[in-house]
Parts: C-alpha cells; sequence; structure tokens
C-alpha cells in the first residue's frame, strides 16, 4: 500500500483497506520499520499519517540517478524561521516576526516555494492569518521520521546560555 500511496496515508486509512485493527497496522509498520533499516528506506511519519520514503544516506545517490538538483541550500534566516516553525506549529507570520524580531514575509515565501512549510489553516486572530506548519518534505530534508525527533527546544537554550557566558 506504501508503495502504491502517492502521498502519506492514514493508519485508519490502511486499516480499512487491510481490513485490520489500528493494532496490527502500528505492528506492521514497526515491522516494517526494523526491516528497511538499512535498506536505503525508511517510514516517515507526521500526523498520524505514514510514507514509505527514501532513507537520508541514500539521498545523494538517488538523486543522482534521477538529475534532480542539489538540495535546497538555506540562509540562516530561513533556518530561523524553519526553526521556528516547526517547533511552534500551527504558527502565524506576526508570531514568527515577533520571535525574530524582524519581517520574515520573503523568508516563509522561501520556505513555501521549497515545500518544507505550508498553510494549514486560519488563526481565528484579527485579519485571519494563515497558520504555516512543516511539511513530510520537511521531514525528509532533515532526514527525520517523524518531529518527535526533533531535539528538544530546552538543549537550544541551555546551549545559547553557555555561547552567552563565553563571550
Amino acid at each position: 500500500m506504501l508503495f502504491v500511496a502517492e502521498e502519506p496515508v492514514s493508519t485508519h486509512r490502511l486499516s480499512e483497506a487491510l481490513e485490520v485493527t489500528q493494532g496490527q497496522i502500528e505492528q506492521a509498520l514497526e515491522a516494517l520499520t526494523q526491516h528497511y533499516r538499512k535498506r536505503g528506506l525508511q517510514l516517515q511519519r507526521m500526523d498520524g499519517r505514514v510514507q514509505l520514503t527514501t532513507a537520508p544516506e541514500a539521498a545523494p545517490y538517488v538523486e543522482r540517478f534521477l538529475g534532480l538538483e542539489a538540495r535546497v541550500h538555506l540562509s540562516q534566516a530561513a533556518l530561523e524561521a524553519l526553526a521556528i516553525v516547526a517547533y511552534r506549529q500551527p504558527i502565524t507570520r506576526p508570531e514568527v516576526e515577533a520571535i525574530r524580531g524582524v519581517g520574515s514575509d520573503s523568508v516563509l515565501r522561501t520556505l513555501l516555494s521549497a515545500g518544507l512549510i505550508d498553510r494549514v489553516g486560519r488563526a481565528d486572530a484579527v485579519g485571519r492569518p494563515f497558520l504555516y506548519g512543516t511539511t513530510p518534505e520537511f521531514l525528509q530534508h532533515f532526514g527525520l521520521q517523524s518531529l518527535d525527533e526533533l531535539p528538544p527546544l530546552e538543549q537550544f537554550e541551555e546551549d545559547a546560555k553557555m555561547v552567552r557566558k563565553s563571550s
């Protein structure tokens, strides 16, 4: 099923299609994760959906074989905005700008065009601004199987304190 799916599939849809329980699907997905671990593939999970993708270590070979452009290179500003979206999603542009302290419209457009973030809804606030969240491409770009693999935010706060003390 995962080989023929064009996009991430919910575990509920898999259980309906295969006429098995959600628990059986989870067991099968865990077995597949272990099976593919050293075979150049991985199961990627996001928001209750699962997708079979190329493992990060195999990506350069696949890109070369398919003649794809190199991965997107992101500026420091883009990485900063992307980290904010990843950890605070769903989040609006004004919220990203409040955290960064600078305008972020062009950076968010860059991340949208790279497919690393997407509009996931609208906030219930004045003007109904877009809410942004990361995409499965974000996970693939950074070699993550799920958002749970992001380092804890506290780790960055501790590192920042250490940098400030040493300067």
